[in-house]
């Protein structure tokens, strides 16, 4: 099955993530399908906190991707943004 979840990079102790379509069965940091985005927990001032493709996480979904729990978050996160911008 194809998840949609984070992986981690990044120095120690300033954590990068990648948003990535997935197989569940491949380690967190290991192989994947495609990159959808980032996430960067730590930006300050200008530096983007989050960025992605959600044309193409609604693919993934369509097709029967599962997304992890922190992803959930992090869409609604990203509608909530997007919707304030158009406004």
């Amino acid at each position: 099955m194809v998840v949609v979840r984070l992986s981690r990079g990044g120095s120690k102790k300033k954590p990068f993530y990648h948003l990535l379509a997935a197989d569940e069965r491949c380690p967190r940091d290991g192989k994947y399908i495609e990159e959808i985005g980032y996430f960067n927990p730590l930006a300050r001032g200008k530096a983007v906190r989050l960025h992605m493709k959600r044309d193409r996480i609604t693919y993934w979904q369509s097709v029967g991707a599962q997304l992890s729990a922190r992803v959930v978050s992090l869409v609604k996160e990203w509608d909530k943004t997007i919707a304030v911008q158009t406004n």
